[in-house]
């Protein structure tokens, strides 16, 4: 078994579940983003290429599997297009999830292109960090996972080299975003009450932030430190020599993410999959109970380096003005990438001679091969990550420029600016039949009601509230996609309104759409706990703050030059919808889907994960306590066979003994007390 093949394991299965969530949280949301009458039309920006021109060069100029669809024949519009690469996705890592031999290259392969294709045209809605990091992370998978589809002969002596590079972005995303939080200048980071608003500030709260809020200052102050530390004292860690360290590295990592979990999607599950590079075969072989657990002396050490760190960082606040703080970011970048350096060098190095140590001519030439190319890869895959640096080399840059529209690398900097230090801001969507009673529309997920709880929707991305909590943090001519929604709710469109209630008799213009529609901005504050200590009658409180889009109705001339502006308005009549068999089978299970939120959706498709692995475990402990029964007699034949060398066997022992017994009685007769 090879150094990295569990933890291999884990990751690809991760990154399966991943995929399955991702896809299908985008699928169950398409007709009110992308749709024919959506918010941003696909058909707006579907990719328009010339036929005469070869394949390749169309997938150079535009990195979609959209525009192959009449190539192949297949009679669907732009909405049906991405909602059939959503399902393909999403059945294609389902299966990748339940069967390990779909962990493949190729299907990882196909899953990163229809990713990518999707991004592609998603416009504002697809343009989110985590989206860039599945990308990145995905095309990672494929260098990792193994070639099992074309039953290729392997070694896999080369799997140190590739999956170095997943433990390489866990690297530049811990490391970036606590890099990112102090280089931004933001009070809140520097004075240490950044985690103070975070939990309010979140996009989409969870349950038990609220009671997190109520903590004390000091402590969230300590969180806020610990915080600070992980992200940029413990990631050097990741390449130490010693075992411990990575162990101890991934620990605090792991427990870290779990205090700020938070509705990010699949943003947690995706950085988690990363701190599997951390680990090794042995100590997961010990959660499973297959091994022992290895004892490492460098605990001590660990100790004194996480002290030794903690109080130099802390120390840095005392010492160190923010300008200091940039010189000191200069001096370290060039150094971090050396680290970077060396230990792919030994990454490589290691692999290399494992190769030549195998037995025979062909099988060490046939490993030479493997490691090569994949090691080639893994270095390239480094250069151009480090693109974003100021000390690059020309040709890095221009190697990345070639490669950008596919979106293999991207700086990563969560959370820089901590927002909501006021107030958090929110956008409430009011309409009215006269204008002059208004009534509030409220979402599923996003704050609104102040009596409402936060929701727990993660995995599932609601990539509409999430905008409309980033749209609060400007002005509305900042988010085109907003004048789209206000019109598509005017004219009553169903699948928008889907996007904001999927129960019809939670949204109060169900039976008729509005006549006009604004929008106001609100500050929204936690309530604070009760004297007896009992749980909140109301999660929040708010004040309105001011207009945030003016009252419009449709033929408004506002409304009008806002779309024409955003070029959201339609220069020529829909087409009507294909009425192919693909076509009618498309629309078979989006009706069977589209009453369901989307969040019991993903827990549907994790339920069923569950069950069929429950039922794997099941079944393989049954055939397994079958095989353990006694073997039945073996042939006389073989039993003759064996009897000869059981005599042999059994004349030796004895002869042994005999010899054994002899030395001991010489023995005896030589000591002192015999000769008396």
């Amino acid at each position: 078994m090879g150094v990295t093949r569990l933890t291999r394991h884990m990751f690809l299965w991760s990154m399966a579940i991943i995929y399955m969530f991702a896809f299908a949280s985008l699928y169950v949301q398409i007709p009110g983003l992308y749709g024919n009458e959506g918010v941003l039309p696909v058909r707006l920006v579907e990719p328009r290429v010339n036929g005469s021109s070869l394949v390749l060069e169309q997938i150079h100029a535009h990195p979609s599997l959209l525009w192959l669809g009449p190539r192949l024949g297949l009679d669907l519009d732009a909405q049906q297009a991405m909602e059939l690469l959503c399902l393909a996705g999403a059945l294609l890592a389902l299966g990748a999830a339940l069967l390990e031999p779909l962990r493949d290259s190729l299907v990882f392969f196909c899953l990163w292109a229809l990713y990518l294709s999707l991004c592609q045209v998603g416009q504002d809605f697809l343009r989110f960090q985590w989206d860039s990091l599945l990308l990145e992370a995905g095309f990672l998978t494929v260098l990792v996972a193994p070639l099992n589809l074309l039953r290729c002969a392997t070694f896999r002596h080369h799997d140190a080299v590739t999956f170095w590079l997943a433990r390489w972005l866990l690297f530049r995303l811990t490391f970036g975003s606590g890099v990112a939080k102090l280089a931004s200048h933001c009070p809140s980071w520097w004075g240490l009450t950044a985690v103070n608003h975070m939990f309010e500030a979140q996009g989409i709260p969870l349950p038990w932030s609220w009671f997190i809020q109520q903590l004390p200052d000091w402590y969230l102050k300590l969180g806020t430190v610990g915080l600070l530390v992980t992200e940029i004292a413990v990631p050097p860690l990741y390449f130490a020599p010693i075992r411990s360290l990575r162990l101890a590295a991934f620990y605090i990592q792991v427990c870290v993410k779990l205090m700020f979990l938070g509705n990010y999607g699949f943003l947690p599950l995706l950085s988690l999959a990363l701190t599997f590079s951390l680990l090794d075969d042995d100590h997961i072989s010990y959660w499973l109970g297959h091994g022992k657990k290895k004892r490492t002396k460098s605990m001590t050490s660990f100790s004194s380096y996480a002290t030794f760190m903690i109080v130099m960082y802390l120390s840095c606040f005392v010492a160190f003005t923010q300008q200091q703080f940039g010189n000191l970011l200069k001096l370290v970048t060039g150094p971090t990438i050396w680290v970077g350096v060396l230990s792919l060098t030994w990454e490589v190095v290691a692999a290399m001679l494992g190769c030549v140590c195998v037995r025979g001519c062909l099988w060490k030439l046939w490993g030479l091969v493997q490691w090569a190319v994949f090691a080639s890869a893994a270095v390239a895959m480094f250069a151009i990550s480090v693109v974003y640096s100021s000390k690059i080399l020309p040709e890095v840059r221009q190697a990345y420029s070639l490669v950008e529209r596919y979106r293999l690398v991207s700086a990563y900097s969560l959370d820089s600016r901590m927002t909501g230090v006021a107030g958090r801001s929110e956008v409430i969507l009011e309409g009215s039949m006269d204008k002059n009673t208004w009534t509030e529309i409220e979402f599923m997920y996003k704050p609104g009601n102040v009596g409402v709880a936060p929701p727990v929707v993660a995995p599932h991305q609601p990539r509409l509230d999430w905008q409309m909590s980033q749209a609060a943090q400007g002005l509305a001519k900042q988010s085109p996609w907003f004048t789209g929604l206000v019109h598509c709710l005017l004219q009553g469109n169903k699948d928008v309104v889907r996007l904001i209630q999927t129960d019809s008799a939670q949204y109060p213009f169900s039976q008729a759409p509005p006549v006009y529609l604004r929008a106001s901005l609100y500050r929204y504050w936690f309530t604070q706990t009760t004297q007896d200590g009992s749980g909140p009658n109301e999660w929040w409180r708010r004040d309105y703050a001011e207009e945030f889009y003016p009252a419009v109705q449709l033929g408004d001339a506002t409304l009008e030059a806002m779309l024409n502006q955003h070029g959201l308005k339609e220069k020529f009549p829909i087409q009507p919808s294909p009425d192919s068999p693909l076509a009618q089978v498309l629309r078979q299970v989006r009706g069977h889907v589209q009453t369901l939120p989307g969040h019991l959706v993903l827990w549907s498709l994790l339920a069923t994960v569950a069950t069929i692995w429950l039922l794997k475990t099941l079944l393989s402990g049954v055939l397994g306590g079958r095989k353990a029964k006694p073997t039945p007699a073996e042939p006389k034949a073989k039993k003759a066979k064996d009897q000869p060398a059981e005599k042999s066997a059994s004349a030796s022992s004895l002869k042994a003994g005999r010899e054994n017994s002899e030395e001991s009685r010489r023995d005896a007769d030589k000591s002192p007390k015999k000769r008396k």
